[in-house]
């Protein structure tokens, strides 16, 4: 392979089909290796990956034609990446079938985006463990898979990433209104169906980075040493995540087991983050899947391993190798959360958290407006010990705020 500069004939060229954090991470990784980038989002300055392109271009994600023309514009990118699910999904599996690269492929995105269509796959074709589940498109049918389920139930809308739309449903008076809210949660468009599923006490929950590259003519699937993380009772964002996951071999194993059962049937190049649960009664289940280096969860590589995972999709989705992937320390990440709705945050309280010594950093993403919940950056830490890089990370974390 020849990679030619930036900007002139030759040049390697990857185009962001959303440019936030992972994207803007994915975005230096890129450049590092001298590639060309493109990123696109629905609105203008806000993309943290806009910050560090060589070019943005502002469209609306969702129409079809006009992700098409800009592709064409480009002509063509060496990869397409699609950054988030909220894209339409259609866009990219005609570009593919007209000859474009896209990562992991089109397929990959649409599925992944679709819960109904990802719990069809890893649940009825892959006979992954799961939640008991339903699909719903009317009050009436959420009602009768609770009454199966029982109280609480989990409504998830059928177009879903990130925890948008899911809702917890405590008594059938709670049906209607939990069914329009999920809906209307719904990412990528209109949806009138959702996934009623059992709502299970969850004791762990792994991340498993499944990444497919190309090997010769051959494709090679391989895994990093799981993740583990937690959140809040009823919030469905991750705020702290650690590495290694301290869990037994054995889950371990189960846990990578299903995630290359499901990512080499998706297919494709690149970086697939696997969410697995591990219930209070110790069932191991299989939960969803990104087609993309995953957000909270995986930002953490950037400290624990060698390779981090936006170096990982970037060589993927070039044709390059990543034989191996080693954990070089223990590590946490904890993420910072707005509290309100404001333009020009002002982030304070840097100065006391990187006193902490050893191995404390913070990675702001550069938005410029919050909402409550909005995630403005992250603090990452090493330590001796996971339970040292945690500590470390939730001080950092604690003495972070956005004004």
């Amino acid at each position: 392979m020849e990679i030619g500069s930036p900007l002139l004939v030759g040049s390697k060229k990857i185009m962001l089909l959303g440019s936030g954090e992972l994207g803007k991470e994915m975005a230096i990784e890129a450049q590092r290796m001298g590639v060309e980038v493109i990123a696109v989002d629905r609105y203008d300055m806000a993309p943290p990956a806009m910050h560090v392109a060589h070019r943005r271009y502002v469209i609306n994600m969702l129409d079809k034609n006009a992700i098409k023309a800009l592709v064409h514009r480009e002509g063509p990118p060496d990869a397409i990446i699609a950054e988030i699910e909220a894209i339409n999904t259609d866009a990219l599996v005609e570009l593919e079938e007209e000859g474009f690269k896209v990562v992991p492929n089109a397929r990959a995105v649409k599925i992944c985006m679709n819960r109904i269509e990802l719990r069809r796959l890893a649940a009825e074709k892959l006979q992954l463990p799961t939640t008991r589940y339903f699909f719903a498109e009317s009050v009436e049918d959420v009602k009768r898979a609770c009454k199966d389920l029982g109280f609480p139930c989990l409504l998830k809308p059928e177009m879903s990433s990130s925890g948008h739309g899911h809702v917890l449903i405590s008594k059938y008076d709670d049906v209607e209104r939990g069914f329009k809210e999920a809906l209307a949660h719904a990412r990528g468009g209109s949806s009138s169906k959702v996934v009623v599923e059992e709502y299970v006490k969850i004791d762990r929950e792994l991340t498993v980075l499944t990444y497919r590259y190309l090997l010769g003519n051959n494709v090679v699937t391989n895994t990093v040493l799981p993740i583990e993380h937690q959140r809040p009772e009823g919030v469905y964002y991750y705020v702290e995540s650690w590495h290694p996951a301290t869990v037994s071999e054995e889950i371990m194993k189960r846990a990578r087991d299903y995630a290359i059962r499901l990512v080499n049937e998706l297919g494709g190049l690149g970086i697939y983050g696997v969410e697995i649960l591990i219930t209070r009664d110790g069932r191991v289940l299989f939960s969803e899947a990104a087609p993309r280096p995953p957000h909270d969860t995986g930002l953490v590589t950037l400290v624990s391993t060698d390779i981090n995972e936006f170096q990982i999709h970037v060589r993927s989705a070039l044709g390059l190798p990543t034989p191996e992937v080693k954990l070089v320390t223990p590590a946490a990440a904890h993420v910072i959360l707005a509290d309100t709705e404001t333009w020009a945050p002002r982030i304070t309280g840097l100065e006391e958290a990187l006193r902490i010594p050893g191995g404390v950093q913070v990675r702001l993403f550069g938005k410029p407006f919050t909402y409550r919940h909005r995630r403005m950056g992250i603090v990452l830490a090493t330590g001796s010990t996971v339970q040292e890089a945690r500590e470390k990370a939730r001080l950092a974390a604690s003495l972070i705020k956005v004004r």
